[in-house]
């Protein structure tokens, strides 16, 4: 599957790889822009929306082997051979799962604020309660839709995160089929090691990677390493970008 992307490039490139920037779940291609905005100036840079959301095309099928594969064939498309890989939250697992399909089209591998494993708890039901109220209030506007949403949400945050996806009456993700397939979207198949070096970028805050994930990490990315960012919970980027774009380039200057 070929994915929508958005696609600029370097203002200074230095040889360096193209970034492909990954959203989690229910994000779109725009959800990574404060970084792209960053690296933009000496890395060409794709952000793609990942299958069933934005405006990339639906499937019945939605866990991590897929969403590997697509983001091969849209490589592909895109013309590039190798390519420094950052992924949040499902858009983490989803570059992790490329080392298992393609590891030579892999030249970094950032995953922020999430664990290869499978997290056996549904925390989205809030929110998945919260989208469908939305769907049959029938409503058209951000303002309508945010006020519906209220009743199930008490983080605004998350609130606007969600609407940045309702556009014109309608959300941007396939909401039945991320519903139906979340157990593959939390959960994990294990994958060989990659022994090439991984940057993960865990919220200090988050429930998303703790001790209790280090052996499971370490075992399928054995040259690992962590830059934990304290203060902030699991929109890591969103809350801190300037601490984490710091990680980002000592990663990437190694």
């Amino acid at each position: 599957m070929k994915l929508n992307v958005r696609a600029q490039s370097a203002q200074n490139l230095h040889n360096n790889s193209p970034i492909v920037l990954v959203h989690g779940l229910f994000g779109s291609l725009d959800n990574l822009g404060i970084l792209a905005r960053d690296l933009v100036s000496d890395h060409d840079i794709l952000q793609v929306d990942m299958r069933n959301h934005g405006l990339s095309p639906r499937s019945a099928e939605m866990n991590y082997p897929a969403m590997a594969q697509d983001l091969v064939d849209t490589l592909d498309a895109n013309n590039i051979e190798k390519a420094t890989v950052i992924g949040h939250s499902m858009g983490g697992k989803a570059v992790m799962a490329l080392t298992a399909l393609a590891p030579d089209r892999i030249d970094h591998l950032v995953a922020i604020d999430i664990a290869p494993v499978n997290y056996h708890v549904r925390r989205h039901d809030e929110i998945f309660a919260a989208i469908n109220a939305v769907t049959n209030a029938g409503v058209a506007t951000r303002q309508q839709a945010a006020t519906v949403m209220r009743e199930f949400l008490n983080e605004e945050g998350v609130i606007q995160f969600l609407l940045k996806s309702f556009v014109d009456g309608a959300w941007r993700f396939n909401v039945p089929v991320l519903w139906e397939q979340y157990a593959n979207i939390v959960g994990w198949e294990t994958i060989p090691a990659w022994d090439k070096p991984a940057l993960f970028i865990p919220g200090g805050n988050s429930p998303y990677v703790t001790e209790a994930y280090r052996d499971d990490l370490l075992a399928q990315f054995p040259q690992a390493k962590a830059h934990v960012i304290a203060g902030a919970g699991h929109w890591v980027h969103a809350e801190k970008p300037d601490a984490v774009l710091r990680a980002i380039r000592r990663y990437l200057a190694e």
